[in-house]
C-alpha cells in the first residue's frame, strides 16, 4: 500500500549507528493526520485522499439573525465558512493544514481514519516537498553562482554586476529564461530518495537522513519515494 503523511520540520541532529558512524537526520514530527476526504475515478477522475494535520480551535462570531428562529447565527471566525462546511459535512475536527496525495488504491483508507508515523518503517525511501526558505532578493551572484570581476584596478562599482544581457541591434530584447537577479527561495521543493533512519512510534517523530527544505516549523509532505 502506498503511503503519505503531512509532517512539521522540528530541526537537524545527529544518530549514530552500529558501527559508530555518524548520520545527519532531520527530524519531523510526522501526523497524526486524518483522512478528511476521498477521491475516486468515479467522482473526480482520479483517486486520492486528503489529509489534514494540526489541531485548530474554531473562535465563533455572532452572525445574521435567521429569519426562522429570529435569532444570531454563530459562525466561526478563523477559518472560511466553506471549510467549516467540509468539516462538518465529513465528520472530522477541522485541521490546520490540508493536503492531498494521490493513490493508486484508496480501498483500505476512510473518511476519519488516523494515520500516524507508523506507516512508515526504518528503512523506508522517500520523498520529502517542502517550502524553501525565502531569501528576498537576491544578486545574479547569489542567486545563480556567477563569477565577479576584479576589485581593484579601477572595475569600478560594477564588480558583482551581470553584465550584459542581449545585443542592441539583433535581436533587440532580452531572451526569456535570462538569468537575472530577483526573488530567490519560497518555493516548492522535492528531495528524492532519502532514507527513514528512525522512528518514535509514541511521539510520532521520523528521522530522515540528510536535509529537507524548508525552516524549522515548515509543513512538510512525505510519500514513498518515486524513484526507489
Amino acid at each position: 500500500m502506498q503511503k503519505g503523511i503531512i509532517g512539521k520540520k522540528l530541526g537537524m541532529t545527529q544518530i549514530f549507528d552500529e558501527k559508530g558512524n555518524v548520520i545527519p537526520v532531520t527530524v519531523i514530527e510526522a501526523g497524526p493526520c486524518v483522512v478528511t476526504q476521498k477521491k475516486t475515478v468515479e467522482t473526480d477522475g482520479y483517486n486520492a485522499v486528503q489529509l489534514g494535520f494540526g489541531e485548530i480551535k474554531l473562535k465563533y462570531r455572532k452572525g445574521a439573525k435567521s429569519s426562522r428562529t429570529e435569532k444570531f447565527q454563530e459562525k466561526p471566525s478563523n477559518i472560511t465558512l466553506a471549510l467549516a462546511g467540509h468539516f462538518e459535512k465529513n465528520g472530522v475536527a477541522p485541521k490546520k493544514v490540508l493536503r492531498e496525495f494521490r493513490f493508486d488504491s484508496i480501498d483500505e483508507l476512510n473518511v476519519g481514519d488516523v494515520i500516524k508515523a507508523d506507516k512508515f518503517v526504518v528503512g523506508d525511501k522517500v520523498d520529502v516537498v517542502g517550502t524553501s526558505k525565502g531569501k528576498g532578493w537576491a544578486g545574479v551572484i547569489k542567486r545563480w553562482n556567477f563569477g565577479r570581476l576584479k576589485e581593484s584596478h579601477g572595475t569600478g562599482p560594477c564588480h558583482r554586476h551581470g553584465g550584459s544581457i542581449g545585443a542592441c541591434s539583433d535581436p533587440s530584447r532580452v531572451f526569456k529564461g535570462k538569468k537575472m537577479s530577483g526573488h530567490l527561495g519560497s518555493e516548492r521543493v522535492t528531495v528524492q530518495n532519502l532514507t527513514v533512519v528512525k522512528i518514535d512510534v509514541e511521539n510520532n517523530l521520523i528521522a530522515i537522513k540528510g536535509a529537507v527544505p524548508g525552516p524549522k516549523g515548515g509543513v512538510v509532505l512525505i510519500s514513498d519515494s518515486v524513484k526507489a
